[in-house]
């Protein structure tokens, strides 16, 4: 109703412009009988405009009604709208637009799986050269620190290979997806062990506090994939300032809380807000060029698609904490 009244003020004002103009014409006349017709051409008048506003009105109610309710889904905006010319023009050209955007939204899908699949052959193709020089560089004599070089550089293509690989998989989440009850303890040994390498060479000690009987309901795969990215970021900027990252895990009314602890550099508080955004290093990261402001980012759309939260607390020169925290029942992915 109200769009119906907003469209049709122009010829309510219209209206009453000429009802004063023609009522002014009557009575400048003086003439009793001129004003007595004008009185009952205004009524007369009134009466038949009133009529077609209420046909007008009927006629159009269904049309007015979606165009100030827009539809929620893509399926509403092809119900009929009327059987006025004007509500079945506005159909005609609504359904042309719905096909264009099916069209280029069926094309954007094609390209987007042509491209998910030729990443996920690239990692895996990626994969075999790297064992080949991984086996090449165990048989070889090389100096220590030479190995040791060349050993972080491949790890590095590792798990920038694993975090292309998983970020294609994001947009499939629902089709690569199981729950289980996990033991933590368990699932941190093993994102630990993964990272020995790490640890060893930047001279930390990963201090696990977790009880066995601990579990949680997660992903296995995407768990280790989180676990990694955070022990990533935990030894790369506490290299040189700290001697351990701490695991340590607890009961919290119905939630279980897992918290990684470094004593790193620590999160300056302007950057400490933005850590989950997509490509934000911040200053902090700037001074690592290895840092590529996806990891944070990627852990926080797993955790939420998981049903899991994450949390951050830190300081600069104090270290930084990173909190997951877990629903003590099972999940369904939320995609």
């Amino acid at each position: 109703m109200r769009l119906f009244l907003k469209e049709h003020i122009p010829l309510l004002i219209v209206y009453l412009v000429q009802i004063i103009l023609v009522g002014t014409l009557f009575w400048l006349g003086s003439d009793t009988h001129s004003v007595s017709i004008s009185l009952y051409s205004a009524v007369l008048i009134t009466v038949l405009l009133f009529v077609y506003l209420t046909y007008r009105y009927l006629s159009h109610r269904r049309l007015y009604q979606r165009l100030s309710e827009p539809a929620g889904t893509l399926d509403q905006s092809q119900n009929e709208i009327g059987e006025t010319p004007l509500a079945d023009a506005l159909h005609e050209l609504l359904e042309n637009q719905f096909q264009l955007y099916q069209n280029e939204l069926y094309d954007t899908r094609q390209r987007l799986a042509l491209h998910t699949a030729f990443i996920n052959r690239w990692v895996h193709q990626m994969k075999t050269p790297i064992s080949v020089i991984q086996l090449t560089l165990e048989d070889m004599d090389l100096d220590d620190e030479v190995e040791g070089s060349i050993q972080e550089e491949l790890d590095k293509l590792r798990k920038g290979l694993e975090m292309a690989l998983y970020t294609s998989r994001l947009d499939r989440f629902e089709h690569d997806f199981r729950v289980d009850a996990i033991p933590l303890r368990s699932a941190v040994q093993e994102a630990v062990a993964d990272n020995r390498r790490w640890f060893i060479r930047n001279r930390l000690v990963p201090d696990i506090r977790i009880d066995e009987e601990l579990a949680v309901y997660s992903d296995a795969k995407w768990l280790h994939f989180m676990l990694g990215q955070v022990i990533t970021n935990a030894v790369t900027y506490s290299s040189g300032r700290g001697e351990r990252v701490v695991f340590a895990a607890s009961r919290r009314e119905a939630e279980t809380v897992l918290e990684i602890t470094d004593q790193g550099v620590g999160i300056r508080p302007e950057d400490l807000g933005r850590v989950f955004e997509p490509y934000y290093t911040g200053s902090t990261g700037r001074n690592y060029h290895e840092s590529t402001g996806m990891g944070l980012y990627l852990v926080r759309e797993v955790c939420s698609r998981l049903g899991h939260r994450v949390e951050i607390n830190s300081a600069p020169e104090q270290g930084t904490t990173v909190r997951f925290v877990f629903v003590a029942r099972p999940l369904r992915p939320s995609v």
